[in-house]
This record gives C-alpha cells, sequence and structure tokens, in this order.
C-alpha cells in the first residue's frame, strides 16, 4: 500500500535525507483508569480495542484519509476547552450521523458540531476523564 503525495509544482519532490520522522507511531496518555477509560472508547466510540489494552489504527482502513495532521498550538488557545489537558486527539470516522446517534444513545454531551467545513464534517466531545476529543469525517 502507498500513500498519496501531492506535490505543489511540476518538478519532482527533493529526496528526503535518512533520520526524519514518517508519520504517528502511536498515541500515548495517562489515565487514571485505563481499563475503564480504554472500554468507553470502544463501547462509545467503537474504537477496536485489543487484549492488550490499546488500539491498533491502520492507515488503510477504508475512507481513512491518506494523513495525520500534526499541529502544536499557542500555550494561551482556548480550541481544547473546555478540557484542561495539554493535548486533543483528533479521531477520523467514517459516518459521522451514525457516530453521533450513538454518541447520544449513550449519553455522551456533543460540545459542538460543524458540518460545514471545507475539510470535512466535525464534533467535539469529551471522554470521562475530560478530555477533548475531535471527530472528523473527512470529505468525500
Amino acid at each position: 500500500m502507498g500513500f498519496l503525495l501531492i506535490a505543489s509544482s511540476a518538478e519532482a519532490a527533493p529526496a528526503v535525507p535518512a533520520g526524519h520522522v514518517t508519520g504517528v507511531g502511536g498515541v500515548f496518555f495517562k489515565a487514571k483508569d485505563p481499563k475503564a477509560l480504554a472500554a468507553w472508547y470502544r463501547d462509545v466510540l467503537g474504537l477496536p480495542i485489543e487484549a492488550w489494552g490499546g488500539a491498533a489504527l491502520r492507515y488503510d482502513t477504508p475512507k481513512h484519509p491518506p494523513v495525520v495532521a500534526w499541529n502544536a498550538f499557542p500555550a494561551s488557545t482556548s480550541y481544547f476547552a473546555p478540557s484542561t489537558s495539554a493535548f486533543m486527539i483528533n479521531y477520523a470516522v467514517d459516518d459521522m450521523d451514525a457516530l453521533v446517534a450513538r454518541l447520544h444513545a449513550k449519553g455522551v454531551a456533543i460540545l459542538k458540531r460543524d458540518d460545514s467545513d471545507p475539510n470535512g464534517r466535525f464534533a467535539w466531545i469529551l471522554d470521562p476523564e475530560g478530555n477533548k476529543i475531535e471527530l472528523w469525517e473527512p470529505k468525500h
């Protein structure tokens, strides 16, 4: 499987030297109750939690975007509010309407939803430990 590279010009991209970051290999964070939090992510968001306690999210899953966004925000940002965490994870989703219906059925409040963004559809929620989550259904 390959990734789509979009160049901004007709010229070939220069060779990248060895010793650089090629992508996100994992997301790791502390939790007050890791097993309970993993169960919530499995039961509410449908994350495929494995026997070892985490999930292996594949890049080649149908409808998954071909890239992972990386962005450092200013320490003063309010974009993660009401969470006080220093991070926010954006999860790509395959069907925002189906997921939002599941969230409502599980009693999870939608902080905000935006179906008009040119990059796709977004919704924001909090997990049980107060971490803000951004859900994103890419434009198809």
